[in-house]
Order: structure tokens, then sequence, then C-alpha cells
């Protein structure tokens, strides 16, 4: 219940930032990474609660999807979008930032595995280079989680470490030399805010307004 909660605020926060979003069409194009939705969490998820919660509220919305390769999780994500009517489709990882240049991205949210006392994020690999992407093109990119993902004692991204995969996910024997980190970092200075079930706030105001 305190889970489902949660996430239900972190949805109504984020719904804000939705209906805030300036009109460039007649329907806002959010992007997403990995999956952060109820098969992740109890209920509402955490990136997707703000996609969900608009969409209840009748916002014309669409989704783009990673694939989030090799684990291929935007494949979760899509199925939960479809069963909940949301509209969305899935992409190829490495079309997200064509997708950002032709203008066809008016936010970016992502959730996270560990977020540090300065702002760093721990998420699925390649969420920096969607970070990366959406500062170039001067678009909004959120994190969504609850107060629980944020440890105060970790003082920056620097200090997570990085899970090694086996090779095999990539489709190649052993015998191949393979790199197959599980997350990778996004830096605060790409965050534009964090949604918690706190309110929303600016990285380097987490640990004065958040911290026990």
């Amino acid at each position: 219940a305190e889970d489902a909660g949660a996430n239900a605020a972190i949805g109504q926060h984020g719904r804000s930032l939705i209906e805030a979003l300036p009109p460039r069409h007649d329907t806002l194009h959010l992007m997403t990474h990995c999956n952060a939705g109820w098969l992740a969490t109890v209920e509402h998820g955490t990136a997707l609660a703000p996609i969900y919660a608009a969409h209840a509220a009748g916002i014309r919305l669409h989704a783009w999807v990673d694939e989030t390769r090799p684990r291929n999780q935007g494949l979760l994500t899509a199925w939960e979008l479809a069963e909940s009517h949301v509209p969305h489709t899935l992409i190829a990882d490495n079309a997200a930032g064509l997708l950002m240049m032709q203008g066809k991205v008016d936010m970016v949210i992502v959730g996270a595995d560990r977020i540090a006392a300065n702002g760093d994020t721990a998420n699925k690999v390649g969420t920096y280079l969607k970070a990366l992407a959406a500062r170039a093109h001067d678009i909004p990119f959120y994190v969504a989680a609850p107060r629980s993902t944020i440890d105060f004692a970790c003082p920056d991204g620097a200090s997570i470490p990085i899970e090694e995969r086996d090779a095999r996910e990539l489709g190649v024997d052993e015998k191949t030399p393979v790199a197959n980190p599980a997350f990778d970092l996004t830096p605060a200075t790409l965050i534009t805010g964090i949604i918690t079930e706190s309110g929303i706030f600016r990285p380097e105001e987490l640990r004065a307004k958040l911290a026990p």
C-alpha cells in the first residue's frame, strides 16, 4: 500500500509537468527507457505513473518506448501501455536521438535504480545517452523515483558500482570480448528535475529538502 501510494503521488506530480508542456503538437510525445511501470513495482510504476495519470486525465499523448537492448525491457513497457490503451510506439534505442532532432519528443521521463546524494542517477544502460540527446535539443529530462531510491550515504554517481552482465545476452559466445554493463550514470547536471512522491526537486535540492 505504501509503494502504491508513493507511485500514485509520483504520477500526479508528473502529470502537472506534462500538462504544463508547451503545445507544439495536438499530441504530446513522451519518451521513456527501460521498464518502470506496474510490472516493476506494485502499482502505477514510477516513470510510467505520470503517463498513466495524464492519459487518465484525458491529455492527448503518445509514448516513445525504447527497446532497452539487450534486455528488451521496453517490450514489457509496450505491453503495459497496450493493456492500458495508451498510444505508444516501440523504437530501437538508437532511434531516440533522431526523433529528438526531428522535434518529435516533448519530454523524457525515466526511472532510477539508485540516486546519489548529489542527484547523479543510475538507471538501465542507455539512459545517459538519452539525457545527452535531450540536453542537445533542449528537451526536459526527468527522473521519476520514490524517495527510498535516494541514497544519501552515497555522495555521487562515481560511488555507485555498475554490474557487468553475461556476454551471452548480446548473442555471442564467450570467446568474443564483450562489455555489457547493466546500468549507466546520468550526471545531475543533465537532469531537469526528480519527481518523487513528495514533489518535484532539482537534483541539487535533494539533500536540503529530503535528507532524513
